[in-house]
């Protein structure tokens, strides 16, 4: 399953802060599926959003470049 970044959190934040889970936590309460993972090659944290297979974009005929949409590691 791909997965939207919204946004990246650096892994070395100061002790006992949590930007990443207080940002996900946000667009929960705005209704969105938001989750945390960590890249491990980037040592960042990510808040992304599952993005089902059905509203993938898919590659046109014409040449049109998609959306950019990255994969993070689970």
């Amino acid at each position: 399953m791909a997965r939207m970044v919204l946004e990246r959190f650096p892994a070395g934040g100061p002790r006992g802060s949590w930007p990443a889970e207080e940002f996900a936590q946000a667009r929960r309460e705005e209704g969105l599926a938001a989750e945390v993972v960590m890249d491990i090659e980037a040592d960042a944290f990510l808040v992304v959003l599952p993005q089902p297979r059905a509203t993938q974009p898919r590659a046109t005929r014409s040449g049109t470049p998609r959306p950019r949409v990255e994969a993070a590691a689970a």
